[in-house]
């Protein structure tokens, strides 16, 4: 590997890091806003999603900069390329943080309403989820990737019993239809969350092994 190569390697590792360090940031505080709304916390989230873009930018423009000056072989390959997927799929996280913010801000301005204990449970999982898919890219840990994966489906039931409770909840109380939309809307954006840290830890394990796991769940089992 040229040294020219490997220097451009090191900086985009460096910024996809800068990366991953904000939009986690992001997710947490949009979560912990949704347990205690508040309309400027919300509006400061939504602010802070155009960092987010410009570093996607950037970093994709480094990854084509790589391919076309170096064209990468095997292993720097698959690195440039799951650094690239994994760029947009945190840009798809932020964006996702921003619509929970934005329904914690519907909160902060409707009736008061109990946040159910298994969205709660739910976020801290999703959160954890996307920091352990981070650190398994960190670590090339292909092991902790498969492990991530496979924390999907309890986020996923979660999901669906959080939406039924909220649909019986709207149907004994109309006054809380409002502020329960939010919290259901609310609960989909999280499963997403989880949904986008299962993605990111596919794109882990075709860094380690190169193996396409994506859409096969037989493989998150080994």
């Amino acid at each position: 590997m040229s040294i020219h190569l490997n220097r451009e390697l090191d900086t985009l590792h460096q910024h996809i890091m800068q990366m991953c360090a904000a939009v986690e940031q992001l997710v947490h505080k949009a979560v912990e806003d949704l347990s205690r709304p508040d309309v400027a916390v919300s509006e400061q989230l939504v602010a802070a999603d155009d960092e987010i873009d410009r570093w996607d930018v950037r970093i994709e423009e480094e990854c084509l900069k790589i391919l076309a000056l170096h064209q990468p072989v095997a292993e720097n390959l698959r690195r440039v390329t799951a650094v690239m997927k994994i760029a947009w799929e945190l840009e798809r996280v932020a964006d996702v943080a921003v619509n929970i913010a934005e329904r914690a801000a519907g909160l902060a301005e409707g009736p008061e309403i109990a946040i159910p204990e298994k969205l709660t449970h739910m976020s801290m999982v999703a959160v954890d989820m996307l920091r352990l898919s981070l650190d398994a890219f960190v670590q090339k840990d292909s092991r902790l990737a498969r492990d991530v994966c496979r924390q999907d489906d309890l986020v996923d039931s979660l999901n669906r019993e959080i939406i039924d409770e909220l649909l019986v909840m709207m149907k004994r109380s109309p006054e809380l239809v409002d502020p329960a939309v939010q919290l259901f809307s609310a609960s989909r954006h999280i499963e997403r969350v989880a949904d986008h840290a299962t993605n990111i830890a596919e794109d882990v394990v075709y860094l380690v092994e190169g193996e396409i796991i994506r859409h096969r769940a037989e493989f998150w089992k080994r």
